[in-house]
């Protein structure tokens, strides 16, 4: 009976596609509204070195979007997932699923509009 159970089972890790199984609201991330941000919340996620290299990588890139495994070097992807789910909860970096991976782009029109100038001037200070 045992043997019998398996059986049917045999193909299923080969045929099974985790990505089309999750639905796209399950991926997505809570990002907060514009009107919500707070400027305490965006100061202390731009005020770690880590987290600030990582904005200026996405302001100075040639790309608006960049892939997650991209940003940050060679730190260890443990890291890089702590640091930017710290500058997506703050709201300064917006993360979306787009196929098998995650890409994130800085929000700094969202950031410009709720804090003119902000944005700007923490990254000319950093250089």
């Amino acid at each position: 009976m045992f043997v019998e159970q398996l059986v049917p089972y045999a193909a299923f890790p080969r045929s099974f596609n985790y990505y089309g199984t999750v639905s796209d609201s399950t991926r997505d991330l809570p990002h907060p509204e514009t009107e919500d941000l707070v400027l305490t919340d965006v100061l202390f996620a731009l005020s770690d070195p880590t987290r600030l290299a990582i904005v200026r990588e996405l302001a100075d890139g040639a790309l608006e979007e960049m892939p997650c495994a991209a940003v940050g070097g060679s730190m260890p992807k443990s890291t890089r997932s702590h640091q930017l789910k710290t500058l997506r909860e703050a709201g300064v970096i917006r993360n979306v699923p787009r196929g098998r991976q995650r890409h994130v782009s800085l929000r700094d029109t969202d950031l410009e509009a709720r804090f003119p100038g902000l944005l700007a001037s923490v990254l000319d200070s950093a250089r």
